[in-house]
């Protein structure tokens, strides 16, 4: 008899063992495939379309996603700039010239702006800049709908920068609201309203800010190296260019609150424009309307604000007493001026007049052209050399 092992099968017997499992296993794995990942593919793709769908009902509650805005742009200030601008009006210089055949022809030999400030009955009154209509024959007045009037110069000051026209009124659809300087603040928004560059570019608006209160800026009429006046102006970073000049300078109420006047033209200079504070101006705006030009007394001499002097030189030069904490200094003397006749001299610092403290040249302004008139007797307070002194000045006439 042969050995026989339990354990031991034939090759045959050991096939059926394992080949049955595989099939089976192969039949169930194709049923997951067929059966299972579809739909669990399915499972996903759907919720991928409820995140989109929640991500775009998400966005349509954002009006700042996936959503055209609809903005509108009206603001203070563009409803301030549409109801001031037709005040604001441009200005031709209009000059007599001969053509070849000797025959005589107007000639536009600059352009400005003005601002209508006031409408009496069928007349409208217009301010713009001296220096605008200074040698013209002719001046005519562009409204901002391209209406052209004539206008007649009622009176004009050069030391002022300013002058006055009247038009008739009938076309006039706006007149300006004045405001007040006194109170301005360095920061405050402040627009200019003009025709920088001539008339094709009219009602050209600038927006920027206050940059300065009462500063004095020397000006040289004659050309001859010195100093003829101190404009008392504000200062502003809104562009003001040529042809703006006898425009409207306005707070963000739409209040005159400056006549636009010059620029600092340098090339390494941006952004400072000056105006002509509007409380300075009114005073000779209404004289001019009244009696065609502006006479003030005067002392006779070229002066600046002390603050302008470095305060070393207060000691060193001008050996003023730690208790002088402003005044106005002499930096020159008008032969046979008034001042002159009472004595005072160069580097001279007044820092009274009739008792009333004098700190800078705008409290001398005030009070010599506003409280003081022509042929009055001035009690002057001074130092010179260090020493307090006092004279009387008797005011004369600004030639």
């Amino acid at each position: 008899m042969g050995y026989y092992d339990q354990n031991y099968r034939t090759p045959s017997r050991r096939r059926g063992r394992w080949l049955l499992p595989l099939i089976m296993g192969v039949i169930i794995g194709g049923l997951i495939v067929v059966i299972v990942v579809p739909e669990f593919m399915n499972d996903n793709h759907s919720t991928g379309d409820r995140d989109v769908t929640e991500e775009t009902d998400l966005a349509g509650s954002d009006p700042g996603m996936n959503r055209s805005l609809q903005v509108d742009v009206s603001t203070q200030l563009t409803e301030i700039v549409e109801e001031v601008t037709p005040a604001v009006v441009g200005i031709s210089n209009i000059q007599q010239s001969k053509d070849y055949w000797q025959q005589q022809e107007g000639v536009e030999a600059g352009t400005g702006s003005g601002v209508i400030y006031k409408q009496d009955n069928d007349t409208a009154y217009v301010v713009t800049n001296h220096h605008v209509i200074e040698g013209a024959d002719t001046v005519e007045v562009v409204l901002a709908d391209d209406t052209h009037l004539e206008a007649k110069i009622i009176g004009s000051d050069l030391f002022s920068d300013l002058a006055v026209l009247k038009m008739d009124s009938s076309n006039v659809k706006k007149v300006i609201d004045i405001g007040s300087s006194a109170n301005i603040k360095v920061g405050e928004p402040a627009i200019a309203i003009g025709n920088p560059l001539g008339l094709y570019l009219s009602s050209t608006v600038t927006q920027g800010v206050i940059s300065g209160t009462e500063r004095t800026i020397p000006q040289d009429f004659n050309q001859d190296g010195r100093a003829d006046w101190q404009a008392e102006v504000i200062q502003t970073d809104a562009a003001i260019n040529p042809g703006n000049s006898g425009g409207a300078l306005i707070n963000i109420n739409g209040q005159l609150i400056g006549i636009n006047s010059m620029k600092i033209n340098q090339e390494a200079v941006e952004g400072i424009g000056f105006a002509i504070p509007i409380d300075s101006a009114m005073p000779i705006i209404e004289e001019l309307e009244a009696n065609g030009e502006v006479v003030r007394p005067y002392l006779g001499v070229e002066i600046y604000s002390l603050d302008e002097v470095p305060q070393t030189e207060w000691k060193n030069t001008l050996n003023l007493p730690p208790e002088v904490e402003g005044g106005v200094y002499v930096w020159s003397t008008e032969a046979l001026s008034p001042a002159d006749k009472a004595g005072i001299e160069r580097l001279d610092v007044i820092t009274e007049l009739d008792g009333e403290p004098i700190m800078n040249m705008i409290d001398l302004r005030k009070i010599l052209y506003q409280e003081k008139e022509i042929g009055d007797d001035v009690a002057v307070t001074y130092y010179r050399n260090g020493e307090k002194a006092q004279t009387t000045i008797t005011l004369g006439t600004q030639q």
